[in-house]
């Protein structure tokens, strides 16, 4: 009898631990109406926070089973189930005072919307300090230091 099928099935078992330990850090989006953060990977913690933002940027920077370690937008750190979050990413617009939303990836392009902090869109690519930004249908350029969950994670 040859060990080999057995060998190989171990391998192909064994291959998505590793792949699931190098997938971090990564960008996710809560998905849900109510998620709550606990403060350890388990239902059995306590909940730390309550977030009731639905698409809600946040930064995946550890996985443990079925738990996400995540960091939000204002540097709130604790674990949300990942039925609870999406890889589709999003962003949130900082800072101070108004962001311009221009047609194209530069100030001289016609300016389309004032965005105030906390706007919450869908993140298009990014290139030369704009990223593409849609807000509901409404789409355009956002300067990429104006929003969180631009960068690489």
């Amino acid at each position: 009898m040859s060990l080999l099928p057995g060998i190989v099935a171990l391998i192909v078992l064994a291959a998505p631990a590793h792949a699931e330990d190098g997938d971090v850090p990564y960008w996710a989006s809560i998905s849900a109406d109510i998620a709550y953060m606990r403060v350890g990977p388990s239902n059995t913690y306590r909940i730390d926070w309550v977030y009731k933002r639905r698409n809600l940027p946040v930064k995946v920077v550890r996985r443990e089973g079925p738990w996400r370690f995540v960091v939000d937008p204002d540097g709130t750190k604790g674990w949300i189930r990942d039925l609870l979050l999406s890889r589709e990413r999003m962003a949130i617009v900082t800072g101070g005072g108004l962001a311009e939303m221009h047609a194209r990836g530069s100030t001289g392009s016609p300016l389309l919307w004032r965005l105030e902090p906390g706007v919450i869109g869908k993140l298009g690519e990014c290139e030369s300090g704009w990223c593409e930004f849609n807000v509901d249908g409404h789409k355009g350029f956002a300067p990429q230091e104006r929003l969180w969950g631009s960068a690489e994670p």
